[in-house]
């Protein structure tokens, strides 16, 4: 049977998560890759630049874990009055993989059933976030002098996105990942730079513009 990509299979899925536990119990209890759920979740877009949804074959998955009924994750549901799922088995000391630049937001390079190519380097998180947390490595002097070049900076996909955090996003003109802090105003979408003698400080972007994490802790290594 096919069945028709319709919104409210997000909004099940946050049901699922939180009858699960957690994103990552889940994704275990389905047989799916739980970075691969995240993307799906937080709607990152694909190679086409269309956000991530959850198809046939993943509804299925979900479904039969949580043994709901074939359709299950195409009908409303009754809901209690907060159906937004904390934040995934949050924990302190947790290690994160620290990754380079160009793998961030790459939604459409994660399939369900292979890991995400990170890299090989865990760092351990001081702060509370989710198992979803990566690590970047600041460069350039944008961000001065809050954030120096060579500091390591942990984003979580899963933070909530606010004005005023400082959040990475991958710009969709340029296909440049970078860090910048968020402003919204009156339904509009800007990133600034913090660095006083940068050129063109504040640059609007296209409200749908994906956020790829909010960063939650920065540090140095010594």
């Amino acid at each position: 049977m096919t069945r028709k990509h319709i919104p409210i299979r997000l909004k099940n899925l946050e049901a699922l998560i939180r009858e699960a536990g957690s994103a990552v119990r889940l994704a275990r209890a389905a047989g799916t890759n739980s970075s691969y759920l995240s993307q799906v979740r937080n709607q990152l877009p694909t190679k086409k630049g269309t956000p991530r949804a959850i198809g046939d074959d993943l509804a299925s998955k979900l479904e039969a874990a949580m043994n709901k009924p074939p359709g299950w994750m195409d009908e409303e549901h009754p809901t209690g009055p907060d159906l937004t799922a904390e934040r995934d088995e949050s924990n302190t000391g947790s290690q994160h993989r620290l990754i380079p630049w160009d793998q961030v937001g790459k939604g459409h390079d994660i399939s369900e059933d292979l890991p995400p190519p990170y890299g090989t380097t865990l760092l351990r998180c001081p702060v509370e976030c989710s198992p979803e947390t990566f690590v970047l490595r600041v460069r350039g002097a944008s961000m001065e002098p809050k954030f120096r070049e060579g500091e390591l900076i942990f984003v979580d996909p899963q933070a909530p996105v606010e004005h005023g955090k400082f959040v990475v996003v991958r710009l969709e003109e340029s296909n440049e990942v970078t860090f910048k802090q968020l402003i919204l105003e009156e339904g509009k979408k800007y990133l600034k730079t913090l660095n006083p003698d940068w050129p063109n400080r504040i640059i609007e972007v296209n409200p749908d513009t994906p956020i790829c994490g909010v960063i939650i802790f920065k540090g140095e290594a010594l």
